[in-house]
């Protein structure tokens, strides 16, 4: 993961533009924690949210008021993202991640303010510590949420469990979790998805609901929902069927399995010709061409394929 860093710009901040909106989210790749970089599943998160606020249950007027929260919010793109559609969201984190945190909140919070000081869009959204699996910490975000969202959250295996037991202690009946992940491990990838697929109602978002630029083969979105039986019990035992994963992304691909084919192997990107050596994706591109996502993600890709080298000494 410390190779992936690459993956970063080298400005201490990055920048994009959201529903209209100029965000600056600050960072800091050479920090210790990996909460401190923007990660490209969370761009693709809001690009995302982007694309489909217009109509369906993403649109403004589905999500305004709903509550949600994000775990692993690191520098809180995609927990702003979901404030821009009208949610009241909570960006959680680990306390070393929080002061960064807060002053992205802070900062963007300003901007939109000043800029639209009559803006009713624009729901609501603070900051909170949250280690998973802490039920103090859990208790004190006052659960249920109506979405769970988190973006580039899982990279070992041994987060898998707590972040599965904390996402059942946030959720209520009819909670929707949304997910952001690229893959970078093909063991960690297979151990989630079984893991995800016993537990909830999982769907992938295809790969043209995403953004046109704002995409990547190896960057999934998934929408899940808790399975019935995870429902029973609610509202005094009775039984509360939970709106299928299949009822919120509308049109999409039938579900693939934890091998990750079809929809995962896609490939979306609008640069270069692609060339796969040794199960490995190798673009070509002309120089001068590049836009600020296509350097990311060829900074990525040079992070995987550095990974694995050994430099004698």
């Amino acid at each position: 993961m410390e190779d992936d860093r690459l993956n970063s710009p080298s400005s201490s901040a990055v920048a994009l533009e959201v529903l209209g909106h100029q965000l600056q989210f600050c960072q800091d790749p050479n920090s210790k924690h990996l909460g401190t970089t923007v990660w490209d599943a969370s761009m693709v998160f809001v690009k995302f949210l982007e694309r489909n606020c217009r109509k369906g249950r993403f649109s403004i007027a589905k999500l305004k008021g709903k509550r949600v929260i994000e775990l692993g919010a690191g520098c809180g793109l995609a927990g702003f993202g979901m404030a821009l559609l009208g949610c009241d969201v909570v960006s959680t984190d680990q306390i070393e991640v929080l002061p960064l945190l807060m002053r992205n909140v802070e900062r963007n919070t300003s901007r939109i303010m000043q800029a639209n000081p009559d803006s009713a869009s624009f729901g609501s959204i603070e900051v909170g510590e949250l280690d998973w699996g802490n039920q103090d910490h859990i208790k004190a975000v006052d659960p249920p949420f109506e979405y769970i969202i988190g973006t580039d959250i899982v990279y070992a295996e041994h987060l898998l469990e707590p972040l599965l037991q904390t996402i059942f202690a946030l959720s209520g009946p009819r909670s929707t979790i949304l997910l952001g992940y690229e893959i970078r491990s093909t063991t960690v990838h297979k151990q989630m998805m079984d893991m995800w697929k016993s537990n909830f109602e999982v769907k992938t978002i295809p790969k043209r609901k995403m953004d046109d630029k704002y995409q990547h083969a190896n960057i999934q979105l998934f929408i899940m929902s808790l399975k019935e039986t995870r429902s029973r019990g609610a509202e005094n035992g009775t039984l509360v069927c939970t709106q299928r994963a299949s009822e919120c992304c509308e049109d999409a691909e039938s579900k693939h399995g934890s091998d990750g084919d079809d929809e995962s192997r896609e490939e979306s990107t609008d640069f270069g010709d692609k060339k796969v050596v040794d199960g490995k994706e190798i673009v070509e591109t002309e120089v001068g061409k590049l836009n600020d996502w296509e350097s990311r993600r060829l900074g990525s890709q040079a992070a995987r394929l550095l990974r694995d080298v050994k430099i004698a000494t």
